[in-house]
């Protein structure tokens, strides 16, 4: 049996659900979460692609709110299920805007720009960090609606900057996750602060490593130095890949469909277990390392 929760970021009172675990905990099979990302108010949610710092840094700290949402609902569940049984799902998740003008407010039709690929990025390593307790996650929607990864229309499709980074993080799929412990810059603007840079690593049945790697800062590169734990001395291979642009809003369109897209990305070294990376401002990156 799947039980069903609708959470917002004024969530603070998490009683009925220890009562919920006491008395039919025994015969669930899962919880499941929501949570939208929506930068503005329900009525004035803000535009996909008309935006500022402002609405860029509000937005990823709104999605950082899943990370905490997660560990609450966890520490109540660990009380009454300590064998993790009962799998938290996390099954609407994603960017939520006004719908573009001109279209069917029904329909929830929205764009994808840089922003939401970060708010992706940032959601995946939150979902791989707790992956003891969740289960499963699922993005609201795939194609046209809301935080799609496919626009599309008549004959016409388009990938969006979110679809890039599902495509880039698939090398966690199937992976063990590798414990990772990150000292961040801070990304401060109008008094607030948010990290930097937010990390995920894994290891495939083949060796490889990969590494992803997210940089919230619109305007500013982040040095990153990796220490790889128990490989000083063995000889690596690494390459990269990295979503990035120039412009916060950037997006692709039916006209420009390969506006924002993954390219190798260089700019950085590894030597001897460790690893030295400058990061573009606003992008998301994977490392490969496999042995020579």
């Amino acid at each position: 049996r799947l039980y069903k929760i609708a959470c917002g970021p004024n969530t603070d009172d998490y009683g009925w659900m220890d009562t919920l675990l006491k008395r039919a905990g025994r015969h669930m099979d899962g919880i499941s979460l929501h949570y939208y990302t929506v930068p503005g108010e329900w009525d004035h949610k803000g535009s996909a692609t008309e935006f500022g710092a402002a609405e860029w840094f509000g937005t990823l700290k709104k999605a950082l709110f899943m990370d905490e949402l997660i560990a609450k609902h966890s520490a109540i569940m660990d009380c009454h299920d300590p064998k993790k049984r009962i799998g938290l799902i996390v099954d609407e998740w994603g960017t939520w805007y006004d719908v573009e003008p001109g279209t069917n407010p029904g329909f929830l039709y929205q764009q994808n720009t840089m922003r939401d690929a970060l708010v992706a990025g940032l959601h995946l390593h939150i979902f791989h960090a707790h992956n003891d307790r969740v289960k499963m996650a699922n993005i609201a929607q795939t194609i046209n609606v809301l935080q799609a990864m496919i626009l599309t229309e008549g004959e016409k499709m388009v990938l969006t900057p979110t679809y890039h980074v599902f495509d880039l993080f698939k090398v966690h799929q199937g992976a063990t996750r590798l414990q990772t412990c990150c000292s961040a810059a801070e990304y401060a603007l109008d008094g607030d602060k948010l990290p930097q840079v937010s990390v995920s690593a894994s290891r495939n049945a083949a060796g490889e490593i990969h590494i992803s790697l997210c940089n919230l800062d619109h305007q500013n590169e982040a040095d990153v130095q990796i220490v790889l734990r128990g490989l000083a001395g063995e000889q690596m291979k690494a390459e990269a890949m990295t979503l990035a642009a120039a412009d916060m809003s950037a997006h692709n369109t039916f006209a420009k469909p390969d506006a924002v897209k993954p390219v190798p990305f260089a700019n950085f070294f590894a030597k001897n277990g460790e690893i030295s990376a400058k990061l573009a401002p606003m992008s998301v990156t994977v490392l490969r390392l496999a042995a020579k």
